[in-house]
């Protein structure tokens, strides 16, 4: 066999691939076994037909057309292999000579990754936020944890801010009550938000039996996005008492003995979670600054494919389960479709460069990846699952999708690598020390991982 690579553009190449006949016929023998196997010829016993008389009943053509078939993902890994090429996606073969006893010779078009050459990155600065947890930011933090232990009671009043009300709802459009706009016994407060736009002016000042309508564009359901007109009555109204901020409720809400020592508890996490939160800003400022380096050319294929996968996640997947369409989210994140679609393939864009950057440094670092790393990854990634880690590791391995997790963290250890050398100054101007930095990174790297480009980058056969 022999193959020769053509270069279409930096992402793009055409092989063009000659096999003399003889290494066709493994193929050619199996395609004269299988039809063997299925067809019944008069005088003859099933699978032990000659090749000549299939040749006369069924036509030569269809051997061969079952050899080739058979035949091409071997040719053309081999030359995948020959080239060193790392070919994306499958490709577009079309075969140009076929002839009976001399040779075959085929095409093929694929996307491949770019050549990327990582340059020295011990020069990139970056400025991230302090962490700085203020008294406001404690008292807020208790005070939420003090709205979770309220308490609520019936009143004999109109309702007002604050309040938990129990209310009916029916919802109308153009006239007609939607099938799925009625609901009985919801229980809202006012003020949350967490309902119908309208609703806290409707129910404020009502008492239990009032009732009032308002019109609402409705944010779920069959008709999600439209104007609604909603009768909303009243059948309970309580009132919600805040416990007291003391030692009592410390002892209530936590393992501490006074409110002293739970609100000193509040800023430690808090402190925990702004360190977490300055972690990950550090990495993300990191990698846009290292890929604002790298000229990385992106596949034209890949990318439509990556921008079609996401809008498909996010249409029937994501938005499906909140009862919207696309249209209805778009409006009420005040978003025009182009912005969108603009905004889509801005992070597909970045995805895919994310991908083959981080790639490219697993290589150039040498980065390995050992048991108890993937072990660890894997606890992270189940819990975040929502599934038991054993039940997720059976997912991963019986969708072969141990490679994917292996990549996951190797590109996380590599983006810690150029953390490293980075500088890394909050702005007040203080250098910032970043401790177990691998696991943020994996994080911060999650959006290569989503890139389908995950599957597409192995070698692929025909």
């Amino acid at each position: 066999m022999k193959s020769a690579v053509e270069n279409l553009n930096p992402t793009r190449v055409r092989l063009t691939v000659e096999v003399p006949f003889e290494e066709l016929k493994p193929s050619l023998d199996a395609a004269y076994k299988k039809i063997n196997q299925q067809v019944t010829v008069p005088g003859f016993r099933k699978g032990k037909i000659p090749a000549r008389v299939i040749d006369q009943r069924f036509g030569r053509g269809a051997v061969l057309e079952e050899a080739v078939n058979d035949a091409l993902p071997k040719f053309y890994t081999e030359a995948v292999n020959e080239g060193d090429l790392n070919p994306l996606g499958q490709p577009e073969v079309d075969i140009t000579d076929l002839k009976d006893n001399e040779t075959l010779t085929f095409t093929a078009e694929v996307d491949i990754r770019p050549a990327i050459e990582i340059p020295d990155y011990s020069g990139i600065e970056v400025e991230v936020d302090p962490i700085e947890v203020s008294d406001e930011d404690v008292d807020k933090a208790v005070e939420q944890l003090r709205e979770r232990f309220a308490s609520t009671s019936p009143v004999e009043r109109a309702a007002a801010e604050g309040d938990v009300v129990t209310v009916d709802l029916e919802a109308k459009v153009d006239g007609e009550v939607l099938e799925d706009g009625v609901a009985q016994g919801v229980s809202y407060t006012i003020g949350s938000g967490e309902l119908l736009d309208g609703i806290d002016d409707a129910v404020t000042g009502l008492e239990a039996g009032g009732e009032a309508t308002f019109t609402s564009e409705l944010k779920g359901g069959t008709a999600a996005g439209k104007e609604a007109e909603v009768t909303v009555k009243v059948t309970q109204v309580a009132q919600r008492e805040l416990p007291e901020l003391d030692d009592d409720f410390a002892q209530l809400a936590s393992e501490f003995d006074t409110l002293e020592e739970m609100r000193a508890d509040s800023r430690k996490r808090l402190e925990q979670t702004k360190k977490y939160d300055q972690a990950t800003q550090a990495q993300e400022k990191v990698l846009d600054e290292l890929i604002g380096l790298i000229e990385i050319p992106v596949p034209e294929k890949l990318l439509a494919d990556e921008i079609q996968t996401r809008k498909h996640n996010l249409e029937h997947h994501q938005l499906g389960q909140m009862g919207l369409d696309l249209a209805g989210y778009l409006k009420m994140q005040g978003k025009s479709e182009e912005e969108f679609e603009k905004e889509t393939e801005e992070q597909a864009t970045k995805g895919i460069k994310t991908q083959f950057v981080l790639d490219e440094l697993v290589n150039k670092e040498q980065v390995n990846v050992g048991q108890e790393e993937l072990t660890e990854h894997l606890m992270r990634r189940a819990a975040g699952s929502g599934m038991s880690p054993d039940q997720f590791a059976q997912a991963v391995v019986e969708g072969g999708q141990v490679p994917m997790l292996v990549g996951e963290v190797a590109r996380g250890k590599a983006l810690a690598i150029v953390v490293e050398a980075a500088t890394v100054k909050d702005t007040n101007g203080e250098v910032v020390d970043l401790d177990d930095e691998d696991e943020t990174a994996e994080t911060v790297s999650a959006d290569a991982d989503e890139v389908t480009e995950d599957k597409a980058a192995e070698k692929t056969e025909a």
